[in-house]
Order: C-alpha cells, then sequence, then structure tokens
C-alpha cells in the first residue's frame, strides 16, 4: 500500500505560517508559540510539543534491534521531529539559536528550554513591561495602527509574565496616551459605561485620524488653488506702468 506524504513534508516555508521572529529582547512568546501551537494543530504534528507517551516513537539508539513497521515509524517520528526543530530553529533569533541548540534535542526539549527562557524571572520582566506599557505614547508613534499594536503587544507580553490586563486597563491606557489632537475623542470613549473593547477604541480612533488626514489634505488643496489664484490676479502696480511708458516713446 503506497504510503501517504505527510502535511508537515509540503511545508517549503515556515515564515508564511510564522511570521514572526521570537527575540529575546522583544519577547514576543506569546504570540509566537500561539502561532506555532495552530500550526502544529493544523499539520496534525501537534504530539511534538508534547512530553513523549510511553507508547510514543522515540529517536533509535544503537541498542535499538527493532525491525518491521516499529522500526519505521520511529524513523517517520524522527524525520518529522527534524522538520519541527527546523521550523524553530528558523523563527528565532540567532542568539536564540546558539543558545537552545545541542545535539540531539528533540522538538519538545528546544520548545521547554525557550519556553523556561521567556518565563523565567517573571516578576522582574513583568515591571519592565508594566514600565513599558504605561508610558507608551501616541507621539512616539507614526499613526495610531502602530500606537495601538504597540499597547496590545505589551498587554499580551504581561500576561504571558502572570500579569494579564483587562479590557478596562487597556482602553484607559489607550486614552490616556493620546495626544491633543485627539483631546475630543477622549471623553467621548472613557464617558461610556460600560466602556467599549479595545478594538471598537481602536476603529474608532482610527476613523478620527483619517477624518483629520481628510481635513489636512483639503486644507492643503486649498491653500494651493488659492495662492494660485492670487498669484494670477495679482495687479499691475504703477512702477509697472512707469517703466512700460519710458521703454517706450522715450526710445522711439
Amino acid at each position: 500500500m503506497e504510503n501517504k506524504l505527510h502535511p508537515a513534508v509540503t511545508v517549503s516555508n515556515i515564515k508564511t505560517a510564522i511570521p514572526v521572529t521570537l527575540e529575546i529582547e522583544t519577547g514576543h512568546w506569546s504570540t509566537w508559540s500561539e502561532l506555532f501551537k495552530l500550526h502544529y494543530k493544523a499539520l496534525q504534528i501537534y504530539d511534538h510539543l508534547l512530553p513523549p507517551a510511553a507508547d510514543t516513537p522515540k529517536p533509535s539508539t544503537d541498542n535499538d534491534k527493532t525491525t518491521g513497521d516499529s522500526s519505521s515509524a520511529k524513523e517517520v517520528w524522527k524525520r518529522l521531529d527534524s522538520i519541527v526543530l527546523q521550523w524553530i530553529y528558523g523563527t528565532i533569533s540567532q542568539d536564540l539559536v546558539h543558545t537552545i541548540i545541542k545535539p540531539g534535542t528533540t522538538a519538545h526539549q528546544a520548545g521547554t528550554t525557550l519556553e523556561n527562557l521567556f518565563q523565567d524571572n517573571k516578576s522582574a520582566r513583568a515591571l519592565h513591561l508594566r514600565h513599558r506599557f504605561t508610558t507608551t505614547r501616541l507621539e512616539n508613534f507614526t499613526n495610531v495602527s502602530a500606537y495601538c499594536q504597540e499597547l496590545k503587544v505589551l498587554s499580551d507580553q504581561l500576561a504571558s509574565v502572570g500579569h494579564p490586563v483587562d479590557n478596562d486597563a487597556l482602553v484607559l491606557q489607550l486614552i490616556v496616551g493620546l495626544t491633543d489632537q485627539y483631546e475630543g475623542i477622549g471623553p467621548v470613549l472613557h464617558g461610556q459605561d460600560p466602556l467599549p473593547s479595545f478594538s471598537t477604541a481602536r476603529s474608532k480612533l482610527c476613523i478620527v485620524e483619517s477624518h483629520k488626514q481628510e481635513q489636512a489634505l483639503q486644507a492643503a488643496k486649498t491653500a494651493g488653488t488659492a495662492l494660485t489664484t492670487s498669484t494670477r490676479s495679482a495687479p499691475t502696480t504703477p512702477a509697472d506702468f512707469s517703466s512700460s511708458s519710458e521703454r517706450g516713446p522715450g526710445r522711439g
């Protein structure tokens, strides 16, 4: 009977499924790990992230004398585990690769090592993340979307170290960090009871930002049209008449 090709073997570029690069500085552990879990489940290899069960095929050793189907199953398991390891190494920074790579490491061991790296010193990391969260301001970003994304990422990172941020705290921090240009929308948002969801507040801010951009563009067009019209219809000064009369009849 012909063996079917495992879905994991068909993946040519892991970056299409895991577009996040895990780095110790940014600490996108929660996002990275969640994307990997979804990818593993979709490709039916989630067991490679779990501790090996008693009946799970393990990499064969020199003393392994088994043959037939058992040996074949172990080879397939080893191949799939190597693929998973390549995915992990291909989506983390070089510093992390050098930190966790070790001969004979399984995908589960590599994932556990990474998790321990990002879960250690939770109190210190939570303190640092909380400071970044409370000092994030719109003025430091190019647009509302980037500002909101940073707040969401920081809230996810706080949750990953055991200090989750609820919706109200997230929305209030979103309002606190707004610039004077958005002073009108702030009272509208925090005046609602209950507070809107973070996604709703973000959408409203994006709409306000879009309106402001349209108004600025229209004002610039109006100013440019007025300047052009003023330049074309500028009256001739007495000095122009004087210069013209002196050049004309005098020289004739």
